[in-house]
């Protein structure tokens, strides 16, 4: 009896809502701790003295971490709304009613970011002086559900359907050589020549795929961890590799050995998170991606 009236008697604070939502998003103490800026034993207390409060158990404690309940994702999503609508109150004050500033997260690879984003960079700062833009690049692409980014622009021919988005276009990639590399050699069978290529860290990478159904006995002999680091040994002279198209309009050292490769393609989607797509600054970030990005 008491839990149900220390239930009903109990009004989660502002606090205690962003407490729960960053462990629904860590899953583990010290992560939701870290996002918190405070230590796992804080944040383990308060949620003790939630859990009391309400008379009932949040999360589930297991190996994985910590594993919400219905009850806990429910009461997350307010908090997700409560959050968004703090941004866009401290959205509006930072610009006083006009204009756009604060900080937008955008998350991608490696190659992305400097053939496709980078270059559509200098007319956003002139349009919006004041926005901040924190740029992550890599491999493992940060979580926006997680709201480890506000923004991602993510190769894939099946966006994540919780996601909001569209696709900027085609991705198509060629094979080059370097023009360092001999001209006898950069005329040479392809399966003759040293190949770059990813390590094994992107098994499912279009152009790993390609490579291994045509030419399946090519042993590549530099490995690299990302894309850009294909396209860098290539302009060294090492030897051969598939990259993106895009990157031919700013790498003029490398040589396409013919068109795009036939079953070598995905798809470029601009996403965001629906409880945040609609912030100022947000959404400023993502038309001028939108209108920005075009792929050959």
């Amino acid at each position: 009896m008491k839990s149900k009236i220390a239930s009903t008697q109990y009004a989660p604070s502002a606090t205690d809502l962003a407490l729960l939502l960053a462990l629904v998003r860590g899953g583990t103490l010290a992560l939701a701790a870290q996002r918190l800026g405070a230590d796992a034993s804080t944040v383990f207390r308060a949620l003790q003295r939630i859990e009391k409060s309400l008379g009932q158990r949040l999360f589930e404690r297991g190996r994985r971490g910590y594993l919400p309940t219905e009850a806990a994702l429910a009461i997350a999503g307010h908090a997700e709304r409560i959050e968004a609508e703090l941004e866009a109150a401290r959205g509006a004050l930072q610009a006083g009613g006009d204009g756009v500033s604060g900080r937008v997260r955008l998350t991608t690879t490696d190659s992305v970011l400097r053939g496709v984003v980078l270059p559509c960079l200098p007319a956003l700062a002139a349009l919006h002086p004041q926005l901040q833009l924190e740029l992550r690049a890599g491999n493992e692409l940060a979580s926006l559900t997680k709201r480890d980014a506000d923004l991602a622009l993510r190769a894939t021919s099946r966006p994540p359907a919780h996601l909001v988005g569209r696709s900027l276009g085609t991705l198509r990639f060629v094979t080059c050589v370097g023009r360092a590399l001999p001209a006898a050699q950069r005329r040479q069978p392809l399966d003759s020549l040293p190949w770059i290529a990813p390590d094994d860290a992107m098994p499912e990478h279009p152009s790993v795929r390609w490579r291994r159904r045509q030419l399946p006995r090519v042993q590549p002999r530099y490995l690299v961890d990302g894309i850009v680091g294909v396209v860098d040994g290539i302009r060294a002279g090492l030897g051969v590799g598939v990259v993106p198209q895009f990157m031919l309009a700013h790498e003029p050292q490398l040589q396409p050995v013919g068109g795009p490769l036939d079953d070598c393609q995905s798809e470029l989607w601009l996403l965001a998170h629906p409880e945040s797509r609609h912030l100022r600054r947000i959404a400023a970030v993502y038309q001028h991606l939108a209108d920005q990005v075009r792929l050959p």
